[in-house]
């Protein structure tokens, strides 16, 4: 909290059930520190220096100055030899911080090399500084709330109180509706925000300033030819994983049975002096189910297994944690089993290593090849487009994984439009036109989209700026720690990052086969058939839930009765996209999805809303 007229805080007394509140992201320790006209507090899981002595928030020598960070810095050890006069009292990472921001103000937080989420109080300067990561792995929500800004690493902790007021933002939610996320800085609250990746935001008296420290679209590139070796890239690969390793507690892996967990795995156990636990998900669906290719794996690399059993019963308990416990509806069903697999994890480790980012780097997405055919095919079938459509838009609707009826449908729609309605069409959830009052606009920011390079290396520029850093690294982030498990990404790593964004297009997609450079890379430390087996990923059977285990509750949800009350969305478009996904004529299962969870979320956090 912090005044931005200087007077004595109105709520003090809140800071604590704030802090509370983001218990599950910090259960080992915490303090409130409340000077006046600030207030900061901070839960903590310990995973560096596991003394009490350093909980947060610290203080410069003086007291003056204060920080509260969420997150790990994994060059903390480089930053404390640049200050060897700084009388440090712990061996915390975030320590580090104070030294670098007293000696360089906001520019230092461009120094750090970690997922963080941070706020500095400055007592010379009186004035309030809040900062992310470069990939935006960490959350950091602000408000507005009269005179004050109210700031946290989730959106709940702002509601505590009920003193900020609870208002839709329409814009954000036609985002999320095509989406299924919603980009920063918005938020489904009209009042929050989310301080954007890369940036700090700096507030003094009544203005608020905005600097990125971190442009990626800067190192992007539309060359020919590339100047990183295989041999550069398993040197940083290494790196990376060897530098996210660092902790005091237990350190594991979420494998699946695809590449990415499998160089991060390969590499872990490498590495790590003890044995390395790995965790996957189980599913009865052979379309769905990794879990003997992950086993497979590690019984290569010799790690303690675990498999985490996803069935009916447990989608439906991990979907009552997610939608009671996140203050977000997060519309990729992946966040489930992601739950249920973080909550078996922290039984045996505190830390777990994940694979986001690789696609988006690495050029790992299928719709980057449709991309790449969509323009020969429009020019060479000409008149054939629309009619082969129909034609496949005829064909059953299948229930699998990654139905090629499904993929094929969206490709013949799309074909002829610009990149971005492509790419919004194809990665999109679709649920758009459910709206009452729909809206023709991109929901991409235009603020990212009008930088954006040509071609292939936009699509996955944006991906890496949308998708990766308002979609997956939410659900990762969210689903382990309600669990109070740590989630670290080793493919974000700064330098990995920087490499592999001045990748030219053809060392990330030769032809059809995505992720070439990686994969090259990792034939030194994986099998063959694991590196070139078709991409699958982790998903859950949502279109057969809504069926049949969800049925009634998707019934209740969707109820046209219920939805002509909200006043929000057409029943009438609803009734009929849920009537064509149970006819079997259509797989509507991303669209119906994303308005199932939105309606969770409206139950949960605007309840005034819902009925």
């Amino acid at each position: 909290m912090y005044s931005t007229l200087g007077e004595p805080l109105r709520f003090p007394d809140l800071l604590e059930d704030m802090a509370v509140s983001l218990r599950h992201r910090g259960p080992d320790g915490g303090n409130t520190h409340v000077a006046g006209h600030v207030g900061l507090g901070c839960r903590r899981l310990r995973v560096i220096d596991l003394r009490e002595r350093a909980d947060q928030p610290f203080s410069s020598p003086e007291r003056r100055t204060w920080i509260a960070c969420n997150g790990e810095i994994y060059n903390h050890l480089e930053l404390r030899q640049r200050h060897p006069a700084y009388p440090f009292t712990t061996r915390c990472d975030v320590e580090v911080i104070l030294p670098l921001y007293l000696e360089q103000g906001a520019q230092g937080v461009a120094a750090l090399e970690g997922m963080f989420g941070l706020a500095v109080w400055d007592g010379e300067a009186d004035t309030l500084l809040l900062a992310r990561d470069r990939a935006g792995e960490k959350p950091l929500f602000y408000a507005r709330v009269g005179n004050e800004v109210w700031f946290a690493s989730e959106i709940q902790t702002l509601l505590v109180g009920g003193v900020l007021t609870r208002s839709l933002d329409f814009e954000a939610l036609h985002q999320y509706l095509t989406l299924g996320y919603v980009p920063e800085p918005r938020t489904l609250f009209r009042e929050i925000r989310k301080v954007p990746a890369g940036s700090w935001l700096r507030f003094k008296d009544h203005d608020e300033s905005c600097e990125r420290y971190w442009t990626p679209e800067a190192f992007a590139t539309e060359a020919e030819t590339t100047t990183l070796s295989v041999v550069d890239l398993r040197r940083l690969l290494r790196d990376a994983v060897t530098s996210q390793l660092q902790a005091d507690v237990p350190v594991g892996v979420f494998l699946s049975g695809g590449l990415d967990s499998a160089l991060l795995a390969n590499i872990a156990a490498e590495e790590m002096s003890e044995r390395l636990h790995t965790f996957t998900a189980r599913f009865s669906d052979d379309s769905y189910d990794e879990g003997n290719l992950a086993a497979e794996f590690a019984r290569r690399i010799g790690s303690y297994h675990h498999e985490v059993v996803v069935d009916p019963a447990s989608l439906s308990e991990a979907l009552h944690a997610v939608t009671s416990g996140v203050a977000e509806p997060i519309a990729d069903p992946a966040v489930l089993p992601t739950y249920l697999i973080a909550r078996e994890a922290r039984e045996h480790v505190t830390v777990a290593l994940s694979g986001e980012g690789a696609d988006e780097l690495f050029g790992g997405y299928p719709t980057y090849v449709g991309h790449r055919f969509a323009g020969m095919l429009e020019g060479a079938l000409g008149r054939l487009i629309r009619p082969l459509g129909r034609l496949v838009d005829s064909l059953p609707a299948s229930r699998q994984k990654v139905p090629l009826q499904y993929l094929l449908s969206r490709f013949f729609d799309q074909l002829g439009e610009p990149m971005l309605v492509r790419h919004e069409a194809w990665f999109g959830a679709g649920a758009q036109g459910a709206l009452l009052e729909a809206k023709t606009v991109s929901a991409f920011p235009s603020t990212l989209t009008d930088t954006l390079p040509s071609g292939l290396a936009g699509a996955m520029l944006l991906d890496y700026a949308t998708y990766l850093r308002d979609g997956l690294l939410v659900k990762i982030d969210r689903a382990t720690m309600l669990s109070s498990l740590e989630a670290r990404a080793p493919f974000l790593d700064a330098q990995l990052t920087i490499a592999a964004l001045g990748l030219p297009v053809r060392d990330r997609l030769r032809g059809v086969k995505t992720k070439w450079l990686l994969k090259k890379a990792a034939e030194e430390w994986i099998p063959s058939a694991l590196i070139h087996r078709k991409k699958r990923g982790l998903s859950v059977p949502i279109a057969d839930w809504i069926d049949k285990g969800l049925r009634a509750e998707v019934d209740r949800l969707l109820d046209p009765a219920r939805l002509g009350k909200q006043e929000i969305f057409s029943p009438l478009f609803v009734e009929r996209t849920l009537a064509e996904h149970r006819s079997g004529a259509r797989n509507h299962a991303r669209p119906l999805w994303a308005l199932v969870m939105f309606q969770y979320w409206l139950e949960s956090w605007m309840p005034e809303r819902a009925e």
